[in-house]
């Protein structure tokens, strides 16, 4: 991954909360992996109410002061194109382009002030889909937000195949991957044959609809549910 290629948006928790259908619970009882979180306050925000998570991504391996360069190379760029396309979006969780662009902004200071923290406790660490280095059953809880299918046109069938199937291997409860749509707004064209391997593996999937649309259609998950005795079969 090369920086320059990296447009960061980091999304906060109350976001997260919507998208994934989360209670606080789930936040202060359940190890919670996220996929992918980016320069998102998830972790500091659900670290703050002393919950157990870890979030990957490789534009970890970069500085903190290389993501703030980057975040202020950007942002001013993605703000005029969000006032320019606006009517592409829903306003309802997130009423104006001024209020979503306080969110982000917050969102990625408060990320980046946490960063070499997080980094120095391995909440943020340094990896990618799809293979990750966590043991079997490490997590209650793994999120994918904004990747898997959303960037289809980018990565293959196999691609989501090998990545979820590698989430499932390390979840021990539920796996949940939002949104559902391509970034054409349709529904991601792999995700009937990734039904159809889940379930002929035995995992319990569900479609739900969710608290959260920006992107017009986006508003369900994917769950997948885990069951132990079925483990043996991921790892073949």
């Amino acid at each position: 991954m090369k920086l320059e290629n990296v447009v960061p948006w980091g999304r906060n928790l109350e976001e997260y909360q919507k998208m994934f259908l989360l209670s606080k619970e789930d936040l202060q009882s359940k190890k919670i992996l996220g996929c992918g979180d980016g320069p998102a306050s998830f972790n500091f925000e659900v670290t703050q109410l002393n919950g157990n998570i870890t979030s990957i991504d490789p534009i970890y391996k970069f500085t903190k002061d290389e993501i703030q360069k980057r975040i202020d190379e950007t942002s001013s760029i993605v703000s005029q194109q969000l006032r320019e396309n606006q009517n592409d979006f829903v306003w309802k969780n997130i009423k104006s382009v001024d209020e979503l662009i306080d969110i982000r902004l917050t969102a990625m200071s408060d990320f980046v002030n946490d960063f070499e923290d997080g980094k120095n406790e391995k909440r943020y660490i340094h990896q990618e889909l799809p293979k990750l280095s966590f043991p079997n059953d490490s997590f209650d809880l793994v999120l994918s937000s904004h990747f898997l299918f959303l960037y289809s046109e980018h990565f293959d069938l196999q691609f989501h195949i090998d990545s979820i199937l590698e989430m499932c291997r390390i979840s021990k409860g539920e796996i949940k991957i939002f949104p559902l749509l391509d970034l054409k707004n349709q529904k991601s064209e792999y995700l009937e044959a990734i039904l159809d391997v889940l379930q002929d593996k035995g995992f319990e999937t569900a479609i739900l609809k969710t608290n959260y649309e920006f992107q017009k259609g986006a508003n369900e998950l994917l769950s997948i549910k885990v069951h132990n005795k079925f483990q043996e079969r991921v790892e073949k």
